[in-house]
């Protein structure tokens, strides 16, 4: 079976959060159990440096804002899977984030930019481009590529049929109507029924309403995007194709995140052997300068600074944390108001909080092997991958209970502890007070070394793996191509 995955980034070369580790790590488990897969991308420099083109598929003239155009095939430095990039300067030659210009803001012609993406895909999907590669499954991921969904539907006769990943609802891709023209859609596409969102398009909802499955990245936010609280004014778009959506968890790319041969870590260990994460811990308190104390517990943070996040909560709560002892070792960016509150408590607990702006993917990892708590408390949350994270790593999550959060981590309570099957801390209100008093929890069972370590243990022998996503991924798409079902 032939199954093109298409996207607007890729681990380790353009990564923003965690699609870009979802199209590191899929394509080649699916490609594992035999699936003939390839990769659709934007020609971004750190893709174009790592890509070395075989043979040019298609070179068009004016399109989409570009000038010019081309599609290559060939193959990408450190990725098992055959890829086609679009090489058009003008759309993606530029620096730093792929989706922000320097003022941070949305590039202003970032509809043309991912309009292209799915044109592309669409037109691969129905042999227009490459006739010596034919897809029978189109799998496009998130708002960027999500218009290859309408593209398709446009064509009653495309011969492929197409998957499309919800990642994260809130953001959408919404665009101007007087766009259409320039994205080669029709005005007849923007009704209520088709991709309209409030006078607007919006390229999720193209996905929503024209893809032939949907799915999400975990079965509970599956269930929670059919809800007003949700659902981000998609919600009745979602409930009228819920008998076509539902959640594949996804997994942990064994390849790079294992404490025990994890290349960014100096320490390493692994349940057996957990010596290594205390000489992870001393590494990181010294890192970050915060004071050298073993029975200290550490919260990691690696996170948007977002409300999203929840990371308002944890800044309202963490004054009272560090009283009780706790440190922190925080990594991210976002929000300037949330940023500077944490700067702030910094300065004024410089040797119990540590908090570094921006990311870096090296140090994201020390934080995890280093820290005894990693902490996810979001509003909402389609899967997550730092709690994954943590869990691989013996540093048990503190998360709200929603989304894949509720999915993946089971509360450490009397009757969970009793029954060895606790892996994480798990709270409900999205209020400071409801984390503050989970966390306390955590910080009481820290102190109960054995009891702790039994925890760890059990959190590390998690299976979320890439291979049962691939699996649930591969039936789906069997599913597709034995029933034949039309889009939409």
């Amino acid at each position: 079976m032939q199954v093109l995955q298409v996207a607007a980034e890729i681990y380790p070369l353009v990564k923003t959060g965690g699609l870009g580790d979802v199209i590191g790590a899929l394509p080649p488990a699916l490609a594992r159990r035999g699936l003939d897969v390839r990769l659709l991308l934007p020609g971004y420099p750190a893709i174009l440096a790592a890509f070395e083109p075989a043979r040019t598929v298609i070179a068009l003239g004016p399109a989409f804002g570009a000038a010019t155009l081309s599609v290559q095939v060939g193959v990408l430095r450190g990725i098992d899977v055959p890829a086609y990039v679009i090489d058009a300067p003008a759309l993606y030659a530029r620096e730093g984030h792929p989706y922000l210009g320097p003022d941070g803001r949305d590039w202003a012609d970032n509809a043309l930019r991912f309009g292209a993406l799915g044109w592309i895909a669409a037109h691969l999907g129905c042999g227009d481009i490459d006739r010596a590669w034919q897809p029978q499954i189109v799998h496009v991921h998130d708002w960027h590529a999500a218009l290859a969904c309408a593209y398709l539907a446009l064509n009653p006769a495309a011969p492929c049929r197409s998957v499309f990943t919800i990642h994260n609802l809130a953001f959408q891709g919404l665009f101007a109507a007087d766009l259409l023209p320039a994205l080669q859609l029709p005005a007849r596409l923007l009704t209520y029924d088709g991709i309209e969102f409030f006078g607007h398009g919006s390229a999720m909802k193209a996905g929503i309403q024209y893809a032939s499955r949907i799915t999400t990245v975990s079965p509970t936010y599956a269930r929670e995007i059919r809800t007003h609280e949700f659902g981000c004014g998609l919600e009745d778009a979602l409930e009228h194709r819920a008998a076509h959506l539902r959640g594949i968890l996804n997994g942990v790319d064994d390849a790079v995140w294992n404490p025990a041969r994890d290349a960014h870590i100096d320490h390493h260990y692994d349940a057996a052997r957990l010596s290594g994460k205390t000489a992870a811990k001393a590494a990181l308190q010294k890192e970050f300068g915060l004071r050298s104390a073993p029975n200290a517990p550490i919260i990691g943070v690696i996170s948007r600074m977002t409300q999203q996040k929840g990371m308002d909560l944890l800044l309202n709560a963490a004054p009272d944390l560090i009283a009780d002892g706790a440190l922190f070792a925080l990594l991210g960016s976002g929000d300037s108001t949330i940023e500077n509150g944490w700067r702030a408590l910094a300065n004024a607990h410089p040797a119990s909080v540590a908090a570094r702006f921006g990311y870096d993917e090296p140090l994201a990892h020390r934080i995890i092997a280093g820290a005894d708590l990693i902490a996810v408390p979001s509003r909402f949350e389609p899967c997550g991958l730092t709690q994954l994270y943590g869990l691989r790593y013996g540093t048990l999550p503190l998360v709200r209970r929603v989304g894949g959060l509720a999915d993946t981590v089971v509360d450490a309570d009397e009757h969970t502890l009793a029954a060895d099957t606790a892996t994480g801390f798990v709270f409900d209100a999205a209020t400071a007070d409801a984390l503050r008093t989970t966390a306390r929890r955590a910080l009481a069972l820290f102190r109960e070394r054995t009891q702790w370590q039994k925890v760890q243990r059990r959190a590390m022998a998690q299976g979320f793996s890439w291979e049962e996503a691939a699996r649930q991924y591969d039936d789906l798409y069997r599913e597709l191509t034995a029933i034949g079902i039309p889009s939409g």
